[in-house]
């Protein structure tokens, strides 16, 4: 992302920059809040889904960038990072679904 969003054009600066940098912090960020409440099944799985729909939404304006500032960003860049979210958020939903399956005393 760091060859992505300090390349946008100024206007963007409080749109499109901050929204993607926010969303690209956040996910590990949750992933970390959630882990922290493992031992309640819902407790981490809402923090899971909360990071799933930062990666959807990273994806998004990731795809923003290469449509509408492609001029200003590598648009192979971004369909490389479009891929490494998509595989991010699918891998969060086979944790999130695996998560509740798993015995309590294995989840400490």
């Amino acid at each position: 992302m760091t060859k992505v969003i300090p390349n946008l054009p100024d206007s963007e600066k409080f749109d499109l920059k901050k929204q993607l940098s926010s969303s690209v912090k956040a996910i590990p960020r949750l992933i970390a809040e959630g882990y922290a409440k493992r031992h309640q099944k819902y407790g981490f799985q809402k923090y899971l889904d909360d990071a799933m729909a930062e990666c959807n939404e990273t994806i998004v304006g990731i795809e923003m960038c290469r449509d509408i500032f492609g001029d200003y960003i590598d648009k192979a860049l971004c369909q490389e990072l479009i891929g490494v979210y998509e595989v991010c958020a699918r891998q969060l939903y086979r944790l999130r679904e695996a998560w509740g399956k798993f015995p309590k005393e294995k989840r400490k």
